[in-house]
């Protein structure tokens, strides 16, 4: 266990794979025109074990953790985007990283005020 994971906990592993899933589900949302497009999303619970029980990076508990979305309807041109879909999921996405960046600014507040002595 790194000194980052001592002082951040589940947080600092929770906010890079946030940040990676809302990069994703905005990719999905700009290609919901391109024909053949495929879209994908991260199972955010999947990643979040491989980051903290695996010892994994994000960047591979994300890689690791990709799938296809099944589309509930299909369209002609091959696209798997529903776009109100992804833009649920990123919106739900979006508020919980800020709810996460949330916890961190709090931790890292604390740390501050412990090392002036407050």
């Amino acid at each position: 266990m790194g000194a980052n994971d001592q002082l951040f906990g589940i947080h600092g592993a929770s906010l890079a794979l946030r940040s990676q899933r809302l990069a994703m589900l905005a990719s999905n949302i700009a290609n919901a025109a391109t024909p053949n497009y495929k879209a994908r999303d991260i199972d955010f619970a999947k990643a979040l074990d491989l980051a903290t029980a695996q010892g994994k990076d994000a960047n591979e508990a994300a890689s690791a953790s990709v799938a296809y979305r099944v589309p509930l309807q299909s369209s002609l041109d091959g696209n798997t985007v529903e776009l109100n879909t992804e833009q649920t999921e990123f919106a739900e996405n979006a508020v919980q990283y800020r709810t996460t960046l949330s916890f961190l600014e709090a931790r890292l507040s604390t740390v501050m005020q412990a090392i002036r002595g407050e």
